[in-house]
């Protein structure tokens, strides 16, 4: 797809009934109001999708599942986190043999790969299939840092034409772009960051928020794009406290709290995750709740 990794791609949340059991009516209703939003792709089963808590045999389905309902609309991407190479290898072919129209690569899990096994891992699996592959450097969250040293290898595999930039550091987008030009393309992974970001020529943004609060996510990146910038920092100062919910530990409770007050899903989360309580669920109700009533009237964009 030539307009692969340009725009605003949802890392879709997993919805689950209370039995934890996967929830595909809620899960679809959710894509839904994405579609209708305007986003430019899905990603499943990244971090904010629980991943770490899905079989392998769940991840097919949902793949599957959102293939079949999305039937071409936008781009449907499949996230990648495993701890073995062949494991990896094997859910690409997978994914490309379903139908997929990309996949979001993590390091290998749980192990600390150095930079030579780590630059192995990704290009073992790019090697493996047609898809497009997007690299997600996140060394805050899953402590392996993707340099430019190491991009430079990578840029030998054509299929490997993307980052989702976690870094925490705007700075990196200039730096991938003096290095590199146009050979990738860079999505900001961090919420808080994303204006930043799309300011100092990021392409897209892999959005968190945006699985409660789609046509606000939406229209922020365009009138970025738009340079129209004004009017993107009054709706950022408005959007900022609720993007930081990102941010934490406990990002997927938070979000899926958001979902459930604005009807685009349910707290339900897979153990060992628990539904929020007390006063941690009254002090993130507020700041939510607070952004509901106090949404503005969004500008028009092309």
């Amino acid at each position: 797809m030539e307009n692969l990794w340009n725009g605003v791609y949802p890392a879709i949340t997993t919805k689950f009934k209370d039995d934890q059991t996967l929830d595909l009516e809620k899960f679809t209703n959710n894509i839904d109001s994405q579609i209708e939003a305007g986003v430019d792709g899905i990603i499943l089963g990244g971090s904010l999708g629980e991943a770490s808590t899905l079989t392998e045999k769940e991840k097919y389905h949902l793949l599957e599942h959102s293939l079949s309902h999305v039937a071409g609309q936008v781009p449907v991407i499949l996230n990648i986190a495993e701890q073995a190479t062949f494991a990896a290898v094997d859910m690409a072919r997978h994914a490309e043999k379903a139908g997929a129209q990309g996949i979001m690569l993590l390091p290998p899990m749980r192990y600390k790969a150095d930079d030579r096994e780590t630059v192995k891992y990704f290009t073992d699996v790019a090697a493996a299939t047609a898809l497009p592959v997007m690299i997600y450097n996140n060394p805050v969250d899953y402590k392996i840092f993707v340099s430019l040293d190491m991009f430079e290898e990578l840029a030998k595999y054509p299929n490997i034409n993307a980052v989702k930039d976690s870094t925490r550091d705007t700075t990196n987008v200039t730096r991938m772009i003096n290095r590199f030009g146009d050979r990738y393309k860079i999505l900001c992974g961090v919420d808080t960051l994303a204006m930043e970001s799309l300011l100092m020529g990021a392409d897209g943004w892999v959005a968190g928020l945006v699985a409660a609060f789609p046509r606000e996510t939406v229209v922020l990146y365009k009138l970025m794009k738009q340079n129209r910038t004004a009017e993107a920092r009054q709706l950022f100062r408005w959007f900022l406290p609720l993007l930081e919910l990102d941010i934490h530990p406990k990002l997927v409770q938070y979000i899926k709290l958001a979902e459930s007050r604005t009807g685009l899903g349910t707290e339900h989360v897979r153990s060992p995750r628990l539904v929020l309580e007390g006063e941690e669920r009254t002090k993130i109700l507020k700041i939510i709740d607070h952004g509901i009533a106090s949404r503005p009237e969004l500008p028009k964009v092309e």
